[in-house]
């Protein structure tokens, strides 16, 4: 599920992979250019394509001078 708009900050931010650990790292070297990637998840309020308002499960892929990439909801975890 793709995140139409984030609200709010992100928190309980942890790593889940980075560098050669990154299935996608070629794709995003390509896509974005050369960097430290990291893959990352935590919780934040989104707003869905269908405009509903929830707390969720992010995951992004992040790089160091590029920020933050592919932002997705991996669970829907409560209505605020």
């Amino acid at each position: 599920m793709v995140v139409v708009e984030l609200i709010g900050e992100i928190s309980s931010i942890e790593i889940i992979a980075v560098g050669r650990g990154l299935r996608e790292l070629k794709r995003l070297r390509r896509d974005y250019g050369a960097g430290r990637w990291r893959k990352l998840k935590g919780v934040a309020t989104v707003r869905l394509i269908d405009l509903k308002v929830v707390r969720a499960e992010v995951h992004w892929y992040e790089a160091h001078g590029i920020g933050r990439q592919e932002i997705k909801v991996t669970k829907i975890l409560d209505s605020p």
